[in-house]
């Protein structure tokens, strides 16, 4: 029985998240070939496609990085067929490269890259706005609101990249992916399988005698874009106020909230753009003609407003522009229905509500992010700590083992992006002399620490690495990458050695260890610690959700207190398991969250283990 987003049913309406309503445009448009780097918020996307590949008329890949899903995209599309490629937002700084280049030499099959931002950084380091991503490499840009628009959008442009031969930006926030709401299916779309790559050096090796002349087709082609932004469904007015509001985004959603919880909506006049980029100038210039103040409502970066700004200093309109310049429309963070709701209050002379972020409930405890009971990184630190002491300066990376951070474990003391970790180590290392242990995880290794690796072997750099070994991509739920061995679709016949890579990158002393085995990690590490120069080691032992829901690997075991002693207690503080509770009675286990990795056994006598009683 064929996969409810693969059904060809139109006018079928649906419940569906963000971004399965995407995944749902890509089959109605045709799609031939997904690839993409996993990356909250975007993570459901691609594995939405990993479910329904079994069944779906297209290929799937989960890339090495962001770099190489859209080169591989890249290499689909040039060759014809459909193709979208995802990643969250910082994956297009890794992706940036081949992505100016696809603009110039276009895209036969048709190409959209989704770019999903992270406005409040739930779950990212940075709050970067990739509409100018969108700008620089002369890409058109689609920014949905809601979950219909998510499918739409990603269909049309899907198909007008085929027609146009230019690759398209698909732009949403965290509150567009991660949104449900009612989607109406339309037709899925048969396409000729894909014709293969036709050979014309002129337009697709971009050599600067004819870069310069793909520069300008380039500059041409988003002029007819422009064209077609001036009548595109998604940019649309209403209302006939004096007062008006440009609209992008989720913004949309939330003025429309704002202005029907108010009662508002006939004092203003709206223009809407769900096509962003080449702005429709023409539609832009004649709507800030016609009133006295235009309110710009975007999230992060004044995008639009400058261009407003640009628009009506060039045509001499005396409107008033209202923006980022407002304390109540801010650079950084999410909007809100609370904080448009003020600004058009504001704007209409009437009194605006103080904005004040949702206070905590008093008397509840704090809870911050901490690693799961049982993980295996937890171990690792701990052991690190021990061995190296609190002076050692810890080089972190992205990934759930960035929680180190936290207290007590403090085992991240700077991190920078992706691979970063053994890069920067060296770095820190090489100028001032300390010790240095970096920390990465198994699918940020391959998707770009090799090189940082192979790096710090040529220039002969003082550094331990510890490979987090988990045998999964963990943060982002789990997905496959190169060094897994068994995925939920099966076994991996292709799995990748980490420790082969490392012995090829020139590392001469190398452990592998469980990380759950602390005597033999404290051995390791203390002969490393002993040693110069580029050392690795890679602690290897499955991440226990990972265990338990794919490889089946149930805990038949719990650990349990004998002894209410100083050791216990202190065994509790400096492991930080969440499995360990404090009651009146004093330290006790708990059974459902102890995941059995006995690590607590090892470190003092008054613990032991018993079988688990269901």
């Amino acid at each position: 029985m064929a996969h409810p987003l693969l059904k060809d049913s139109p006018g079928m309406k649906k419940l569906l998240l963000g971004n399965e309503a995407i995944v749902r445009g890509a089959i109605e448009a045709g799609i031939q070939v997904v690839t993409c780097y996993p990356g909250t918020p975007s993570s459901e996307v691609p594995d939405t496609f990993f479910r329904l590949s079994p069944e779906g008329d297209f290929t799937f890949e989960y890339s090495v990085n962001e770099k190489v899903a859209l080169e591989v995209g890249g290499g689909a599309t040039l060759a014809g067929a459909m193709t979208l490629t995802t990643m969250k937002h910082v994956g297009v700084n890794v992706a940036a490269d081949p992505l100016m280049t696809l603009a110039y030499t276009g895209t036969p099959g048709g190409m959209v890259l989704l770019s999903a931002d992270d406005p409040g950084c739930h779950s990212s380091q940075n709050e970067q706005d990739n509409r100018y991503y969108a700008r620089l490499a002369g890409m058109p840009c689609f920014e949905p609101s809601t979950a219909q628009e998510a499918k739409d959008m990603t269909r049309d442009a899907l198909n007008m990249s085929r027609e146009m031969s230019a690759p398209f930006l698909l732009r949403t926030t965290t509150r567009v992916n991660h949104l449900r709401g009612p989607v109406e299916y339309g037709d899925i779309a048969k396409l000729a399988p894909a014709e293969g790559f036709k050979k014309n050096p002129a337009q697709f090796v971009p050599i600067p005698a004819f870069a310069r002349r793909m520069h300008v087709d380039l500059l041409e082609k988003l002029e007819k874009l422009r064209e077609m932004a001036e009548t595109s469904k998604y940019n649309k007015i209403s209302g006939n106020g004096k007062i008006g509001i440009v609209a992008s985004g989720i913004c949309r959603a939330y003025l429309a909230d704002a202005l029907a919880d108010t009662g508002l909506a006939d004092k203003f006049k709206i223009l809407e753009l769900g096509f962003t980029y080449p702005l429709p100038t023409k539609m832009i210039t004649d709507f800030i003609s016609s009133v006295e103040k235009v309110v710009v409502l975007e999230e992060l970066e004044p995008f639009l407003e400058n261009e407003i700004r640009i628009l009506a200093q060039k045509n001499s309109i005396a409107v008033e522009v209202i923006g980022k310049d407002n304390a109540l429309l801010p650079l950084n963070d999410e909007y809100s229905t609370l904080n448009i709701t003020a600004i058009i209050r504001e704007v209409l002379g009437m009194e605006a509500e103080k904005i004040e972020s949702c206070p905590a409930e008093e008397g509840l405890p704090m809870r911050p992010p901490n690693l799961c009971a049982g993980c295996t990184h937890r171990a690792a630190y701990y052991a690190v700590k021990k061995v190296f002491g609190p002076d050692a300066v810890c080089s972190s990376d992205i990934g759930c083992y960035t929680l180190g951070i936290l207290p007590p474990l403090n085992a991240a003391d700077f991190l920078l992006c992706m691979g970063s970790s053994i890069s920067a180590g060296s770095g820190a290392a090489r100028a001032a002399g300390q010790t240095v242990v970096g920390f990465i995880g198994d699918s940020t290794f391959f998707h770009s620490g090799i090189t940082g690796l192979v790096n710090a072997v040529f220039n002969q750099h003082d550094i331990l690495l510890v490979v987090l070994d988990n045998s999964t991509t963990a943060m982002t739920g789990h997905q496959p990458h190169p060094g897994v061995e068994t995925t939920a679709l099966g076994s991996n016949p292709a799995q990748v050695d980490i420790e082969s890579i490392v012995k090829g990158c020139g590392v001469n002393e190398i452990r592998t260890v469980n990380p759950l085995n602390q005597k033999a990690l404290t051995k390791d590490l203390e002969d490393l610690k002993a040693m110069k120069g580029v050392r690795v080691l890679i602690a290897k032992a499955p991440c226990p959700l990972f265990a338990r829901r794919t490889l089946k690997k149930a805990p038949g075991q719990t650990a349990y207190v004998v002894n209410q002693t100083e050791e216990v207690l202190k065994v509790m503080e400096e492991l930080a398991c969440p499995a360990f509770e404090k009651t009146a009675e004093g330290v006790e286990i708990n059974e459902i969250l102890c995941s059995g990795c006995m690590l607590c056994l090892q470190l003092t006598k008054d613990i032991k283990a018993r079988k688990r009683s269901s």
